[in-house]
């Protein structure tokens, strides 16, 4: 008699998906400001810390696009014109989903309560050596 095993294993998206479901609740619980981006920059998870500069609140800011939808990024001029987005996508919790590489570099965002200097240090997140997500802590610097 013939003996058939079958094995399902996760591949592609799911795979990727439950790679970066693991950091969901650490970055949610997280007391630091801290931001789950996945490949594509959109916010997975994000600490109630971001609320002073994040555009919206943290809770909305899930499943929309970091740059652009929830951190408002000026320049470092007195002025404090809006980033250019081809500058904007330099910033380290997107340089380390093209990059593949930790990033780090400073950054303005303007929040409800007022404008925030921030570092940001930020990893990539990989399943075997796809990048998948990125993993970003961020410490005020200053702010108003």
């Amino acid at each position: 008699m013939a003996h058939v095993e079958l094995s399902l294993t996760e591949t592609g998206p799911a795979r990727e998906i439950a790679a970066l479901h693991r950091w969901v609740h650490p970055v949610s619980a997280a007391a630091e400001a801290s931001v789950l981006l996945d490949a594509d920059g959109v916010v997975i998870a994000a600490s109630a810390a971001c609320a002073a500069f994040f555009a919206v609140e943290p809770a909305d800011a899930l499943g929309r696009r970091l740059v652009g939808e929830v951190l408002r990024l000026v320049d470092f001029s007195a002025a404090s014109d809006e980033l250019p987005e081809w500058e904007s996508e330099r910033i380290a919790p997107v340089l380390a989903l093209t990059s593949g590489a930790p990033a780090r570099g400073l950054l303005r965002a303007v929040g409800p309560a007022g404008t925030y200097m921030l570092d940001a240090v930020t990893t990539p997140l990989r399943e075997d050596a796809t990048v998948v997500g990125s993993l970003t802590f961020f410490a005020t610097v200053s702010g108003q």
